[in-house]
């Protein structure tokens, strides 16, 4: 489910960031299946048990030549960055992600402009936001 509507998005992911742990391996070989073009994917230690700074971090470490980037990681870390990093949110976006939480296999959509060494606090728009229990 959360693979169609990911694809829905017509995002087109240049690099998938997922973490080690089986759960979400197994989550993203489903998720991608569901995609029109599957992107590069690294698998990376350091989404398990990630906090904010650390997953600012690997933001900030992503080549510029990287549009579109996914993180396929652990709450409350990616519950965190979504909201860190939404200084503002198209519809009422920020309102459902707040109300549902971020349960498993759930994605925000967050855009913002510059490049990934300038990623921080409120830099980003939240313009998608969906939860299974939507």
């Amino acid at each position: 489910m959360a693979g169609r509507r990911l694809a829905g998005t017509g995002i087109p992911v240049d690099l998938a960031l997922c973490s080690t742990s089986l759960r979400t391996r197994e989550t993203w070989k489903l998720a991608v299946q569901e995609l029109p073009q599957r992107p590069r994917t690294s698998y990376e230690e350091r989404l398990y048990d990630a906090t904010l700074g650390d997953l600012l971090a690997l933001l900030n470490e992503t080549p510029d030549e990287v549009n579109d980037l996914l993180l396929v990681g652990h709450n409350p870390g990616m519950h965190s960055l979504a909201d860190a990093l939404s200084g503002a949110g198209e519809g009422d976006t920020i309102g459902r992600m707040t109300r549902t939480g971020f349960p498993t296999a759930s994605f925000a959509v967050i855009v913002f402009n510059g490049s990934w060494k300038s990623v921080e606090h409120g830099v980003g728009k939240l313009v998608d936001f969906w939860s299974p229990h939507d």
